[in-house]
């Protein structure tokens, strides 16, 4: 009975061995959880192109959105975990499990159906006034929002969203205290500031460049630990003294829970070869992304600092 057990497993080891040898054996399918434009297609796109130009198989791109990315995550989440389905996502990914904790909703995945693969880049959330506003610092800002409670308008891609828990660590660290103005997305977010409608905004450095270029929007911090490139001179929080103010608007790739180890190995193999990519990389450059891959450990580590941060925020937020 047990050489036939050993047998059968020294088989299915051999099966794996020689799939994973095979991989990836039909179209390996980019999941986007959002409509078309915005970081996560900005990435999935270069990544697509690559992936077609390193295997024989195509690399198709489909957005599944809705549920604040939460719709395509659980799409991947369900699919055969052999390694031909990739979540292209940002931080929603636990974002949206936390909020329904908080509201005793059932989430419709969880982080223990999901395997992370590899971290691609982690720019800082920039924040940023309307130009009429008259702040130039965190500092002014502070003190008018002080001054005026509950009068300033700050407009994100929604409640508990990656553009809205930076303005609530903000607020948290200075006992400040602004409207909200929710919107479905980082780019209507954006817009809102732009129309004056709102005073306070925050996105990623590629959304709020140009802007930033025209001077339609004015920086006045950033959430990383060091300035962004694109950006010198933009101070961060922590060089400011608050020390607990980081967050970024990252991308990682992320797959189905359950993958082969060696089918998991080639994939991480070959997602290496392709953000290493000469074209991938320029494509990010140009619309100032700073490629930052990371995998293994490195990833795990970054992304479970990044939840603990997110998570002790949103309790603090509580329901809105």
């Amino acid at each position: 009975m047990q050489s036939r057990t050993k047998a059968a497993l020294a088989l299915m080891f051999a099966a794996t061995g020689a799939y994973a040898q095979t991989y990836p054996a039909k179209p390996i399918t980019i999941v986007v959880p959002n409509p078309p434009g915005g970081m996560n297609q900005i990435h999935a796109q270069p990544l697509s192109a690559v992936l077609e130009k390193l295997t024989p198989q195509p690399a198709p791109i489909v957005n599944r959105p809705g549920g604040v990315s939460a719709i395509g995550t659980a799409f991947v989440a369900n699919q055969p975990a052999d390694g031909h389905s990739i979540l292209v996502t940002t931080a929603n990914l636990y974002l949206v499990i936390e909020k329904d904790r908080l509201y005793g909703i059932k989430s419709p995945y969880s982080l223990d159906q999901i395997e992370p693969i590899a971290l691609l880049s982690a720019d800082p959330i920039i924040m940023v006034v309307h130009p009429s506003m008259p702040v130039k610092t965190v500092k002014e800002l502070t003190a008018l929002a002080k001054k005026k409670a509950n009068e300033i308008v700050f407009s994100t891609s929604g409640p508990y969203g990656v553009t809205f828990m930076p303005v609530a660590m903000y607020m948290d660290a200075t006992g400040v205290k602004m409207r909200h103005l929710p919107t479905t997305g980082g780019g209507p977010a954006i817009l809102q500031a732009l129309g004056g409608h709102s005073q306070v905004t925050t996105g990623g450095p590629a959304a709020l460049y140009g802007h930033i270029q025209n001077a339609k929007l004015r920086p006045i911090a950033s959430f990383g630990t060091k300035p962004h490139p694109a950006l010198p001179n933009v101070p961060t929080f922590q060089s400011m003294g608050y020390k607990n103010v980081e967050a970024y608007l990252w991308v990682g790739l992320f797959t189905a829970k359950g993958v082969p180890g060696p089918v998991l190995d080639q994939m991480r193999r070959l997602i290496a070869k392709a953000a290493a990519d000469p074209s991938f990389k320029q494509t990010l450059e140009k619309v100032r992304v700073v490629p930052d891959y990371r995998d293994g450990d490195e990833f795990k580590n970054f992304f479970d600092a990044d939840y603990q941060r997110m998570a002790a925020i949103i309790k603090k937020v509580g329901k809105i």
